[in-house]
């Protein structure tokens, strides 16, 4: 019954204050807002970053050589493609050359980057076509003038065309268009993965005629299970060391997607953890507003608290009146707080262009700390209400 009684008069206390109540729930408020939208957000990019990266493989290896002695800056196709039968454990190797160039249609011309490629670039990339064919084996020995579009590319080009069977000039070399990508960007003011749309692919072959590149630079490398990646990547850093390694450095470096993996999930939990514990002050300071508040109710309700000691109320009822009148305004914001958040993580997530994870242990946690912070900011003028004498109360005017 003291706590009915308790909760009536708290509520009938926000609610004729209206104003005063939800300006003090403001700090609360944003507070909780902040935490759930900022971690919601943050949790949500972690997941993005996860999938993206999973989606190459985290049995994936990329190789860089950045150096060499003398001529010897790069490698062969026939020396990559070696490595899948002289190493146990590789199933594909994807050698890449890439440039910037020029390409046109008719009087549309556009600046793109542009990559020599070999088949099994759509699986190790995870880049697939949505209409027409991908650059197959014949395509490398023929070395034919083919390209396939990605989805910005051909827009830019030909518009609401399609443009599979069309001609583009690249470079002053025309070239048939055989097939168009699918897109990878996911929308937003960020324009995810925007420019894995804005290229072109062609043989690897020709684009060593094209770029005018005499050997090859980067290559990807799948292994067959998890476990057996660092024996590849120490037999490939073995043999590319003896080939490029100077005084000065390697001449190589060694991308490992697992170590990607984990690299952004330690950054992307502190990152989190970060932007919650700023978050966090604006609790404190909606608890401190809180407080302030309650110190004004108690000073207004002197003779209100004098009157019911002088009645029989006790110390623990006058305690659990302002006690509970606090808990309910810092519920009542965190309430709020949470569905504002929720609310706004998933309309910033749909304009940056991820999904944010927004989940039961965030909600809990923002809500939980919002009810800390009205126990722990009401206990003070709770506390200076109950000790109130009543022959000190009723002297009040």
């Amino acid at each position: 019954m003291i706590l009915t009684q308790s909760v009536k008069m708290a509520w009938k206390s926000i609610v004729s204050n209206k104003l005063r109540s939800f300006l003090t729930m403001l700090g609360i408020i944003i507070g909780v807002f902040s935490v759930t939208t900022l971690i919601s957000l943050g949790q949500g990019l972690q997941n993005n970053i996860t999938d993206e990266i999973n989606k190459l493989g985290t049995n994936s290896l990329i190789f860089s050589i950045t150096g060499g002695r003398g001529d010897k800056t790069s490698l062969t196709l026939d020396q990559i493609t070696a490595y899948q039968t002289s190493i146990p454990h590789i199933t594909t190797i994807s050698p890449v050359i890439s440039g910037a160039v020029k390409v046109k249609n008719g009087t549309k011309i556009q600046d793109v980057p542009l990559e020599g490629i070999v088949p099994d670039y759509e699986f190790v990339q995870n880049s697939h076509v949505r209409d027409g064919r991908f650059i197959v084996q014949a395509d490398l020995e023929r070395k034919q003038k083919i390209a396939v579009l990605g989805t910005h590319t051909a827009k830019e080009l030909f518009g609401l065309l399609n443009p599979v069977g069309e001609n583009v000039i690249i470079n002053g070399v025309q070239y048939k268009v055989v097939g168009l990508l699918e897109s990878k960007n996911k929308g937003g003011l960020m324009g995810t993965d925007k420019d894995a749309d804005k290229k072109i692919l062609i043989p690897i072959t020709t684009a060593e005629r094209l770029l005018m590149e005499s050997g090859i630079k980067t290559f990807n490398v799948q292994v067959d299970n998890n476990e057996n990646v660092p024996m590849v990547s120490a037999r490939l850093s073995e043999d590319l060391k003896k080939r490029f390694a100077s005084d000065k450095n390697n001449g190589f470096t060694v991308l490992n997607q697992q170590d990607m993996l984990e690299s952004s999930g330690t950054i992307m939990t502190m990152l989190s953890a970060g932007l919650g514990g700023i978050a966090g002050i604006s609790l404190l300071v909606g608890g401190i507003g809180i407080m302030n508040i309650m110190i004004v109710s108690v000073t207004e309700r002197t003779r209100e608290i004098g009157i019911r000691k002088a009645v029989g109320a006790r110390k623990r009822n006058i305690l659990m009146q302002f006690l509970v009148e606090s808990v309910l305004l810092s519920a009542s914001g965190g309430i709020i707080g949470v569905l504002v958040g929720i609310g706004a993580s998933f309309l910033l997530s749909s304009l940056i262009g991820f999904s944010a994870s927004v989940s039961w242990s965030v909600i809990v946690i923002s809500f939980s700390f919002s009810l800390f912070v009205g126990v722990f900011f009401g206990l003070l003028p709770a506390n200076k209400a109950a000790k109130l004498k009543p022959i000190d109360a009723l002297r009040v005017n």
